[in-house]
């Protein structure tokens, strides 16, 4: 081996090594540790509500979430239209030790090692804004970097789709994307299609005990739950409510 391919397989030793010793929680056990488990948001602010909180102090209440019990953080960085930013999920990974969520609409594999480099332990895949070429081979760079990814879907055709491409985890947005209206019954109905060996996860519109119960009932492994925690002054107390303690 010549001197400049012996650096060469060096510097791909360090680069290995170095993404696994980036904070890579493992985002899919922590989703099927309890009978529920809950993916808990920091959010700013959203297009259907406008500001959800106006004192954010996004560390403090990534704190409070990891004191609180959550299995997991999902962190906004979209900055125009959820007021979100990079820095949040940087920060947070500093000072909490749950694996995070990024939740941002990625739609370049550049933003999946970006992903990487911000601390994230998983990345959120839209269906709805990408082709199956594009989910199949995000979550291969996903994986390859010891990241997670969970497949968000809205129907049956975009469960079908994220399947076929090798989606582990399959979320089911609960929210109509035209008229912003939440039901989750759409969860209810979608979760027949999703294999038992797959982490089924119910987003948007989950605010009280009796929506957690459903989800429970059928067998959902994970909820993520982001305004009904922000909106709460006390989100240990809330969290608390909705797990039924």
């Amino acid at each position: 081996m010549n001197i400049l391919n012996e650096i060469a397989e060096k510097t791909r030793e360090r680069i290995c090594e170095k993404l696994r010793a980036e904070k890579s929680a493992d985002f899919e056990k922590a989703l099927t540790e309890n009978k529920m488990n809950f993916i808990c948001e920091v959010k700013k602010a959203s297009p259907s509500v406008g500001i959800i909180c106006e004192n954010f102090d996004y560390i403090k209440i990534a704190e409070e979430y990891e004191l609180a019990g959550a299995a997991a953080i999902s962190v906004l960085t979209e900055p125009f239209y959820f007021q979100g930013s990079d820095k949040y999920l940087s920060d947070i990974a500093l000072n909490v030790k749950l694996p995070l969520l990024r939740k941002d609409f990625i739609i370049d594999e550049y933003m999946i090692y970006e992903s990487k480099l911000l601390n994230a332990s998983a990345v959120l895949l839209i269906c709805a804004i990408l082709d199956d070429k594009q989910i199949e081979q995000y979550i291969k760079t996903a994986e390859k970097l010891d990241l997670a990814a969970l497949v968000e879907t809205h129907d049956e055709t975009e469960v079908k789709r994220a399947l076929d491409c090798g989606a582990k985890i399959i979320g089911v947005n609960n929210r109509n994307l035209k008229t912003f209206e939440v039901d989750i019954k759409i969860s209810e109905r979608l979760k027949k299609y999703v294999p038992d060996d797959k982490i089924f996860v119910s987003e948007s519109g989950i605010k009280t005990r009796d929506d957690v119960k459903r989800l429970e009932e059928i067998g959902v492994n994970a909820v993520l739950i982001g305004e009904a925690l922000m909106r709460s002054r006390n989100k240990k107390s809330e969290l608390k409510r909705l797990r039924g303690y």
